[in-house]
Protein backbone atom coordinates (compact mmCIF):
# COMPACT_ATOMS: atom_id res chain seq x y z
CA UNK A 1 0.00 0.00 0.00
CA UNK A 2 1.09 3.53 -0.77
CA UNK A 3 2.29 5.55 2.22
CA UNK A 4 2.42 9.30 2.68
CA UNK A 5 2.42 12.00 5.35
CA UNK A 6 -0.24 14.58 6.03
CA UNK A 7 2.36 17.30 5.82
CA UNK A 8 4.13 18.92 8.73
CA UNK A 9 7.17 17.54 10.55
CA UNK A 10 8.89 18.88 13.69
CA UNK A 11 10.31 22.27 12.72
CA UNK A 12 13.98 22.46 13.66
CA UNK A 13 15.49 25.59 12.08
CA UNK A 14 19.28 25.77 12.32
CA UNK A 15 21.21 28.84 13.36
CA UNK A 16 24.26 29.59 11.17
CA UNK A 17 27.33 27.80 12.57
CA UNK A 18 30.00 27.50 9.87
CA UNK A 19 31.94 30.51 8.63
CA UNK A 20 30.21 30.37 5.23
CA UNK A 21 26.81 30.22 6.90
CA UNK A 22 27.63 33.18 9.12
CA UNK A 23 28.80 35.19 6.12
CA UNK A 24 25.61 34.29 4.27
CA UNK A 25 23.60 35.33 7.32
CA UNK A 26 25.44 38.64 7.41
CA UNK A 27 24.32 39.34 3.85
CA UNK A 28 20.79 38.13 4.53
CA UNK A 29 21.01 35.08 2.26
CA UNK A 30 21.16 32.33 4.90
CA UNK A 31 17.92 30.36 5.23
CA UNK A 32 17.67 28.69 8.64
CA UNK A 33 14.75 26.55 7.44
CA UNK A 34 16.54 24.77 4.61
CA UNK A 35 18.38 22.43 7.02
CA UNK A 36 14.98 21.69 8.62
CA UNK A 37 13.52 20.81 5.22
CA UNK A 38 16.47 18.56 4.47
CA UNK A 39 16.12 16.83 7.83
CA UNK A 40 12.39 16.26 7.29
CA UNK A 41 12.98 14.84 3.80
CA UNK A 42 15.75 12.51 4.96
CA UNK A 43 13.72 11.27 7.92
CA UNK A 44 10.64 10.60 5.81
CA UNK A 45 12.60 8.68 3.19
CA UNK A 46 14.55 6.73 5.79
CA UNK A 47 11.25 5.83 7.45
CA UNK A 48 10.07 4.40 4.13
CA UNK A 49 7.46 7.00 3.08
CA UNK A 50 6.51 6.91 -0.61
CA UNK A 51 5.02 10.38 -1.07
CA UNK A 52 6.82 12.84 1.18
CA UNK A 53 6.40 16.53 1.94
CA UNK A 54 8.86 19.37 2.48
CA UNK A 55 7.95 19.15 6.18
CA UNK A 56 6.00 22.42 6.30
CA UNK A 57 8.65 23.75 8.64
CA UNK A 58 7.93 27.47 8.14
CA UNK A 59 5.28 29.23 10.25
CA UNK A 60 1.83 27.77 10.85
CA UNK A 61 -0.44 26.38 8.15
CA UNK A 62 -2.62 29.51 8.23
CA UNK A 63 0.05 32.13 8.89
CA UNK A 64 2.31 31.17 5.98
CA UNK A 65 -0.52 31.82 3.52
CA UNK A 66 -2.08 34.79 5.31
CA UNK A 67 1.27 36.60 5.38
CA UNK A 68 1.79 36.15 1.62
CA UNK A 69 -1.65 36.71 0.07
CA UNK A 70 -2.60 40.32 -0.77
CA UNK A 71 -5.70 41.25 1.18
CA UNK A 72 -4.58 39.18 4.16
CA UNK A 73 -2.10 39.90 6.93
CA UNK A 74 -0.76 38.55 10.19
CA UNK A 75 -0.73 41.15 12.95
CA UNK A 76 0.22 40.32 16.55
CA UNK A 77 0.17 36.65 15.53
CA UNK A 78 -3.45 36.98 14.39
CA UNK A 79 -4.33 36.20 10.75
CA UNK A 80 -6.64 38.85 9.30
CA UNK A 81 -8.53 39.63 6.12
CA UNK A 82 -7.95 43.34 5.63
CA UNK A 83 -8.91 43.99 1.99
CA UNK A 84 -9.75 42.50 -1.37
CA UNK A 85 -8.02 39.12 -1.67
CA UNK A 86 -5.75 38.87 -4.69
CA UNK A 87 -3.29 36.32 -6.06
CA UNK A 88 0.21 36.45 -4.55
CA UNK A 89 3.10 37.68 -6.66
CA UNK A 90 4.70 34.30 -7.26
CA UNK A 91 4.45 31.06 -5.34
CA UNK A 92 4.30 30.59 -1.59
CA UNK A 93 5.64 27.04 -1.41
CA UNK A 94 7.20 26.11 -4.76
CA UNK A 95 10.79 26.93 -3.76
CA UNK A 96 10.60 24.70 -0.70
CA UNK A 97 9.05 21.91 -2.75
CA UNK A 98 11.83 22.20 -5.35
CA UNK A 99 14.44 22.05 -2.60
CA UNK A 100 12.76 19.02 -1.00
CA UNK A 101 12.60 17.29 -4.39
CA UNK A 102 16.29 17.99 -5.00
CA UNK A 103 17.23 16.48 -1.63
CA UNK A 104 14.96 13.48 -2.22
CA UNK A 105 16.40 12.81 -5.67
CA UNK A 106 19.89 12.96 -4.18
CA UNK A 107 18.92 10.16 -1.82
CA UNK A 108 16.97 8.10 -4.37
CA UNK A 109 16.35 8.78 -8.06
CA UNK A 110 12.93 7.18 -7.62
CA UNK A 111 11.67 10.45 -6.12
CA UNK A 112 12.32 12.23 -9.40
CA UNK A 113 10.32 9.85 -11.56
CA UNK A 114 6.94 11.44 -11.17
CA UNK A 115 5.65 11.14 -14.74
CA UNK A 116 3.09 8.57 -13.55
CA UNK A 117 0.10 10.68 -12.54
CA UNK A 118 -1.75 7.96 -10.68
CA UNK A 119 -1.65 7.15 -6.98
CA UNK A 120 -0.64 3.51 -6.99
CA UNK A 121 1.93 1.23 -5.39
CA UNK A 122 5.49 2.05 -6.39
CA UNK A 123 4.89 5.77 -6.98
CA UNK A 124 7.32 8.04 -5.14
CA UNK A 125 7.57 11.79 -5.06
CA UNK A 126 6.90 15.02 -3.17
CA UNK A 127 3.41 16.37 -2.51
CA UNK A 128 2.43 20.01 -2.61
CA UNK A 129 0.30 21.24 0.30
CA UNK A 130 -2.17 24.12 0.37
CA UNK A 131 -4.20 25.33 3.33
CA UNK A 132 -7.76 25.42 2.03
CA UNK A 133 -9.73 28.63 1.54
CA UNK A 134 -12.52 27.77 3.98
CA UNK A 135 -10.00 27.08 6.75
CA UNK A 136 -8.05 30.26 5.95
CA UNK A 137 -11.19 32.38 6.17
CA UNK A 138 -12.59 30.79 9.33
CA UNK A 139 -9.17 31.03 10.99
CA UNK A 140 -8.86 34.75 10.24
CA UNK A 141 -10.41 37.89 11.65
CA UNK A 142 -12.42 39.72 9.00
CA UNK A 143 -11.92 43.48 9.10
CA UNK A 144 -14.37 45.37 6.97
CA UNK A 145 -13.94 44.53 3.29
CA UNK A 146 -16.10 41.40 2.89
CA UNK A 147 -19.73 41.30 4.00
CA UNK A 148 -19.73 37.52 4.21
CA UNK A 149 -17.22 34.70 4.50
CA UNK A 150 -18.44 32.94 1.36
CA UNK A 151 -17.22 35.71 -0.96
CA UNK A 152 -13.84 35.71 0.76
CA UNK A 153 -13.59 31.92 0.37
CA UNK A 154 -14.21 32.09 -3.38
CA UNK A 155 -11.68 34.91 -3.85
CA UNK A 156 -9.16 32.89 -1.86
CA UNK A 157 -9.82 29.84 -4.02
CA UNK A 158 -9.01 31.90 -7.11
CA UNK A 159 -5.76 33.04 -5.50
CA UNK A 160 -4.85 29.51 -4.41
CA UNK A 161 -5.53 28.09 -7.87
CA UNK A 162 -2.34 29.81 -9.03
CA UNK A 163 -0.45 28.30 -6.10
CA UNK A 164 -1.62 24.81 -7.06
CA UNK A 165 -0.35 25.41 -10.58
CA UNK A 166 3.02 26.61 -9.28
CA UNK A 167 3.36 23.48 -7.13
CA UNK A 168 2.58 21.18 -10.04
CA UNK A 169 5.09 23.06 -12.18
CA UNK A 170 7.68 22.68 -9.40
CA UNK A 171 7.37 18.90 -9.58
CA UNK A 172 4.63 17.99 -7.11
CA UNK A 173 3.28 14.50 -7.73
CA UNK A 174 0.12 15.22 -5.75
CA UNK A 175 -1.66 18.26 -4.31
CA UNK A 176 -3.17 18.08 -0.84
CA UNK A 177 -5.66 20.72 0.29
CA UNK A 178 -6.01 20.98 4.08
CA UNK A 179 -9.52 21.86 5.25
CA UNK A 180 -9.84 20.97 8.97
CA UNK A 181 -12.70 23.45 9.42
CA UNK A 182 -15.02 21.47 7.15
CA UNK A 183 -15.65 18.92 9.92
CA UNK A 184 -16.82 21.59 12.37
CA UNK A 185 -20.21 22.21 10.78
CA UNK A 186 -19.68 25.98 10.40
CA UNK A 187 -18.60 25.88 6.75
CA UNK A 188 -21.14 26.15 3.94
CA UNK A 189 -20.53 22.91 2.03
CA UNK A 190 -21.63 24.22 -1.37
CA UNK A 191 -19.19 27.10 -1.09
CA UNK A 192 -16.43 24.77 0.10
CA UNK A 193 -17.04 22.38 -2.82
CA UNK A 194 -17.07 25.21 -5.32
CA UNK A 195 -13.82 26.57 -3.89
CA UNK A 196 -12.03 23.21 -4.15
CA UNK A 197 -13.22 22.81 -7.73
CA UNK A 198 -11.79 26.24 -8.59
CA UNK A 199 -8.40 25.29 -7.14
CA UNK A 200 -8.00 21.93 -8.85
CA UNK A 201 -9.48 22.80 -12.24
CA UNK A 202 -6.83 22.32 -14.90
CA UNK A 203 -4.42 20.31 -12.75
CA UNK A 204 -3.14 17.08 -14.30
CA UNK A 205 -1.97 15.52 -11.03
CA UNK A 206 -4.18 13.94 -8.32
CA UNK A 207 -5.72 16.16 -5.66
CA UNK A 208 -6.56 15.15 -2.11
CA UNK A 209 -8.67 16.80 0.57
CA UNK A 210 -7.53 16.43 4.18
CA UNK A 211 -10.30 16.93 6.75
CA UNK A 212 -9.43 16.10 10.33
CA UNK A 213 -11.76 15.78 13.29
CA UNK A 214 -15.04 13.88 13.54
CA UNK A 215 -16.24 13.48 9.94
CA UNK A 216 -19.23 11.23 10.58
CA UNK A 217 -21.69 14.06 9.90
CA UNK A 218 -20.02 15.35 6.73
CA UNK A 219 -18.40 12.33 5.08
CA UNK A 220 -21.14 11.71 2.52
CA UNK A 221 -20.79 15.33 1.43
CA UNK A 222 -17.02 14.99 1.22
CA UNK A 223 -17.45 12.20 -1.30
CA UNK A 224 -19.12 14.73 -3.62
CA UNK A 225 -16.03 16.96 -3.71
CA UNK A 226 -14.09 16.95 -6.97
CA UNK A 227 -10.95 15.32 -5.55
CA UNK A 228 -9.20 11.97 -5.90
CA UNK A 229 -8.52 11.33 -2.21
CA UNK A 230 -10.42 12.03 1.01
CA UNK A 231 -8.00 11.96 3.94
CA UNK A 232 -9.26 11.65 7.53
CA UNK A 233 -8.26 10.64 11.07
CA UNK A 234 -9.05 7.06 12.04
CA UNK A 235 -6.57 6.34 14.86
CA UNK A 236 -7.34 9.23 17.18
CA UNK A 237 -11.04 9.26 16.27
CA UNK A 238 -12.11 5.64 16.03
CA UNK A 239 -15.78 6.51 15.43
CA UNK A 240 -14.73 7.70 11.96
CA UNK A 241 -14.42 4.03 11.00
CA UNK A 242 -18.22 4.07 10.75
CA UNK A 243 -18.07 6.13 7.56
CA UNK A 244 -16.31 3.30 5.71
CA UNK A 245 -19.12 0.83 6.30
CA UNK A 246 -21.24 0.01 3.23
CA UNK A 247 -19.90 3.06 1.40
CA UNK A 248 -19.65 3.77 -2.32
CA UNK A 249 -16.38 5.66 -2.75
CA UNK A 250 -17.25 6.80 -6.27
CA UNK A 251 -13.73 5.99 -7.44
CA UNK A 252 -12.02 7.91 -4.67
CA UNK A 253 -9.23 6.65 -2.43
CA UNK A 254 -9.17 7.11 1.34
CA UNK A 255 -6.19 8.66 3.06
CA UNK A 256 -6.30 6.43 6.11
CA UNK A 257 -4.89 8.14 9.20
CA UNK A 258 -3.60 5.32 11.37
CA UNK A 259 -1.26 7.14 13.79
CA UNK A 260 -2.42 9.32 16.67
CA UNK A 261 -0.49 12.55 16.14
CA UNK A 262 -1.73 14.17 19.35
CA UNK A 263 0.80 12.27 21.45
CA UNK A 264 4.47 11.27 21.40
CA UNK A 265 3.53 7.74 22.42
CA UNK A 266 4.83 5.29 19.82
CA UNK A 267 2.23 2.89 18.47
CA UNK A 268 2.78 -0.85 18.53
CA UNK A 269 3.08 -2.15 14.96
CA UNK A 270 0.53 -4.91 15.52
CA UNK A 271 -2.05 -2.35 16.66
CA UNK A 272 -1.52 -0.27 13.54
CA UNK A 273 -1.79 -3.39 11.40
CA UNK A 274 -5.05 -4.34 13.07
CA UNK A 275 -6.56 -0.91 12.37
CA UNK A 276 -5.48 -1.02 8.73
CA UNK A 277 -6.88 -4.56 8.39
CA UNK A 278 -10.28 -3.28 9.49
CA UNK A 279 -10.16 -0.69 6.73
CA UNK A 280 -9.05 -3.28 4.18
CA UNK A 281 -12.02 -5.46 5.13
CA UNK A 282 -14.37 -2.52 4.63
CA UNK A 283 -13.12 -0.90 1.41
CA UNK A 284 -10.24 -3.01 0.05
CA UNK A 285 -6.49 -2.38 0.20
CA UNK A 286 -6.51 -0.89 -3.33
CA UNK A 287 -8.60 2.04 -2.06
CA UNK A 288 -6.28 2.96 0.81
CA UNK A 289 -3.36 5.36 1.15
CA UNK A 290 -1.74 4.98 4.56
CA UNK A 291 -0.69 8.06 6.54
CA UNK A 292 -0.75 9.64 10.02
CA UNK A 293 -3.94 11.23 11.35
CA UNK A 294 -2.64 14.79 10.94
CA UNK A 295 0.61 16.69 10.71
CA UNK A 296 3.41 15.97 13.18
CA UNK A 297 4.73 19.48 13.82
CA UNK A 298 3.97 19.31 17.56
CA UNK A 299 5.73 15.99 18.08
CA UNK A 300 9.40 15.51 18.97
CA UNK A 301 11.61 14.48 16.08
CA UNK A 302 12.35 11.12 17.67
CA UNK A 303 8.65 10.39 18.17
CA UNK A 304 7.69 11.56 14.68
CA UNK A 305 10.32 9.38 13.02
CA UNK A 306 9.51 6.34 15.16
CA UNK A 307 5.80 6.68 14.42
CA UNK A 308 6.39 6.89 10.67
CA UNK A 309 8.69 3.86 10.83
CA UNK A 310 6.04 1.80 12.64
CA UNK A 311 3.44 2.90 10.08
CA UNK A 312 5.48 1.91 7.02
CA UNK A 313 6.45 -1.42 8.57
CA UNK A 314 2.79 -2.14 9.30
CA UNK A 315 1.74 -1.23 5.74
CA UNK A 316 4.45 -3.37 4.18
CA UNK A 317 3.59 -6.31 6.43
CA UNK A 318 0.01 -6.52 5.13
Amino acid sequence: MLTTVVGSYPALPKEPSSISEKISNLFGTYDEYKPAIELAVRDQIEAGIDIISDGQVREGMVEIFASAIPGMAVEDKTPKIVGKIMSPYGSIGADDLKFAKKIAEGISKEYGRNSNKKLEDGVKGVKGIITGPSTLVFSSRMEGFYKNKEDAIIDLACALKNEAGYLEEAGAIYIQIDEPFISTGVVDMDTAKNAIEIINKGLSIPVGLHVCGDVTAVFNELLKFDVDVIDCEFAGILKNMQVLEDINLNGKKIGFGCLDTKTDKIEIREEVEELIKKAIDLIGFENLIIDPDCGMRMRSRDAAFAKLKVMTEAAKNL
